[in-house]
């Protein structure tokens, strides 16, 4: 018995191999990483972050704080996902929150799931809740715009060679009038070249 020990351990080596051949590094949030050459993080942010910039710096703004005295509130609706790839599209409407949030220039108003929730806690507080720290309903703001658009791609591929183009447009529509205020849109090209082919 003792000498079929070794045939089996030899035998085992490769499969023991294996099982080692996952390794992990840690990087950088901000680093730029394109393996695929689809659509990821760093697309999505820096779309966000220039689309948002271009839309603070328009004339609407200035219009609607100089007609109601205070900066406009802005929500975001729906971003859909039009292409032909799985992109979460949610990932890029937190994107668009954070940066119209951090520029300071608009208020910003919950969105509509996130507003339920607000409701239902006002509405366990109005049972609950002491009469000093109780908040009432019907003090919410109003969103005076609301940002929507979708995210496209056209993509052309030969061999092992593709080109990729994402078009995303959003637009800011006046909540009151359905008048359109802003409109954007971001290109982004990529050409992405598998192994074996050639640039």
């Amino acid at each position: 018995m003792k000498r079929y020990l070794p045939l089996a351990a030899l035998l085992a080596l490769p499969i023991l191999a294996g099982c080692g051949g996952t390794k992990v590094k840690r990087v950088d949030t901000g680093q730029v990483i394109d393996i695929s050459g689809r659509w990821n993080d760093t697309d999505s942010r820096l779309t966000a972050e220039e689309m948002i910039k271009d839309c603070l710096a328009r004339p609407w703004i200035g219009e609607a704080a100089a007609a109601t005295g205070a900066k406009p509130s802005v929500i975001v609706g729906t971003v859909r996902n039009l292409s032909s790839e799985h992109i979460n599209a949610n990932v890029f409407v937190e994107d668009l929150q954070r940066s119209l949030i951090n520029s300071a220039r608009v208020i910003f108003v919950a969105s509509k799931d996130e507003r339920g929730e607000l409701r239902d806690e006002r509405l366990e507080q109005s049972t609950n809740a002491s009469e000093e720290t109780k908040k009432a309903h019907g003090r919410e703001i109003g969103a005076d715009f609301m940002l929507s658009g979708g995210i496209n791609t056209i993509e052309d591929k030969e061999g092992g060679k593709s080109v990729i183009l994402y078009q995303v447009d959003l637009k800011l529509l006046d909540v009151k009038t359905n008048q359109i205020s802003w409109s954007g849109q971001k290109k982004i090209k990529k050409y992405i070249k598998r192994s074996g082919s050639t640039f």
